[in-house]
């Protein structure tokens, strides 16, 4: 689960960590308000899980409430990434002379958590990792103990940050941690953390994503969640209750249990074809959810074949295929060719039962694999 910035900051100003002077704005009008109730100059900041907001249009720094007025009335409604901006941040905008880089996740390499710090705060640190990996300082922590005070210490002075600011950042990087810990978080991000003249800091931008699994433990922050989407697909998935991520193929992919998905995924692109989503409709595979299914891989334009791959386990092979021939009787013309794989329960009644008139019946997942393959590139 992600939350918005105005979101992890209230959770990283309750723990402590410094951030500007800050107001949440529905409307233009609560934007000025809160700009000339904060003073000049303020930030004007989209709120929408999706990075580079900036470069985007989606922040905009204002000197007086003429300039506020304008950056609100762009930015509020616009269109930024596929997300639809409804609400924007007001923030008092940081004096600063350098900007700094925190966060904390796990090293999947190590199976421990990891705390970083970097001096090149402000621009985007999977950018810095790639080009400049030796700008970001790495601390491995033993979850058993926590952050110790001379890690976080030593993992500021790695990055090349001295001073007396050292210990402000020393401090951040520990409370950071912590709340990655307390909250269940995956991730947990500051960047930029902003050094000002006076040798103050503050967090100008906070990134918090928290573990699904673990919401039911953490109900303060459970009620932060919102459905977010980055397309009309991935909304559609949302209320149709599907697990589902969009590709970049052209052969749709619609199955039933994630590791059979991914195996299809494997072996689409083993034989040449380039899968165009995950799609798990889990289980049951009745008429409905199969229609709702095709429905989605219909509306994605990158289509141009769809695979069924469905394994009958308690739902019965026979039943899966009334479930499909009764999806697939609700159009009237399919635009692409669909191409099905049953196996499990009921397999061979369930292959009987298909309408072959309307799809393409295969037996091994690697015929039925090589025919979506075909099917895409025009081949069959």
């Amino acid at each position: 689960m992600k939350l918005h910035e105005y979101q992890a900051k209230a959770v990283f100003s309750d723990a402590g960590i410094p951030t500007p002077d800050s107001r949440l704005a529905t409307t233009v009008d609560e934007a000025v308000a809160a700009g000339n109730d904060i003073g000049y100059p303020v930030v004007v900041k989209a709120q929408v899980h999706v990075g580079g907001r900036g470069k985007a249009g989606g922040i905009e720094v204002t000197t007086d409430e003429a300039e506020l007025h304008e950056a609100a009335d762009s930015i509020l409604g616009m269109d930024l990434k596929g997300y639809h901006v409804d609400r924007v941040l007001v923030e008092a905008a940081v004096d600063f002379v350098d900007e700094l880089y925190l966060g904390v996740t796990m090293d999947r390499n190590e199976g421990d958590p990891v705390a970083m710090v970097s001096s090149e705060g402000g621009v985007d640190i999977e950018t810095v990792a790639e080009e400049t990996p030796a700008a970001i300082a790495r601390e491995g922590v033993d979850p058993a103990f926590g952050i110790h005070p001379y890690q976080a210490r030593k993992a500021v002075y790695d990055a090349g940050i001295g001073g007396d600011v050292a210990r402000d950042v020393s401090s951040v990087l520990a409370t950071l941690y912590d709340l990655w810990v307390d909250s269940d978080a995956s991730e947990a991000e500051i960047n930029p953390l902003m050094l000002t003249e006076e040798g103050d800091v503050a967090a100008a931008d906070a990134v918090m994503n928290i573990d699904d699994d673990a919401l039911f433990r953490q109900p303060d922050l459970a009620e932060m969640e919102e459905a977010s989407y980055t397309d009309d697909l991935e909304r559609k998935a949302g209320e149709y209750g599907f697990d589902y991520v969009r590709l970049s193929g052209n052969v749709g992919i619609i199955g039933n249990g994630a590791g059979l998905v991914m195996a299809t995924l494997d072996l689409v692109d083993h034989y040449g074809g380039a899968p165009a989503n995950f799609l798990d409709i889990g289980g049951g595979a009745k008429a409905e959810r199969v229609a709702n299914a095709l429905d989605m891989v219909f509306a994605d334009e990158n289509v141009d074949s769809v695979l069924f791959n469905i394994f009958g386990g308690i739902t019965r092979g026979d039943e899966v295929a009334r479930g499909i021939n009764e999806a697939l009787s609700q159009f009237d013309e399919l635009p692409i060719p669909v191409v099905v794989r049953l196996a499990g329960t009921n397999a061979d009644e369930g292959m009987e039962l298909l309408t072959t008139e309307l799809v393409h019946v295969e037996r091994t997942l690697e015929n039925a694999v090589q025919r979506a393959v075909d099917n895409a590139e025009g081949k069959a």
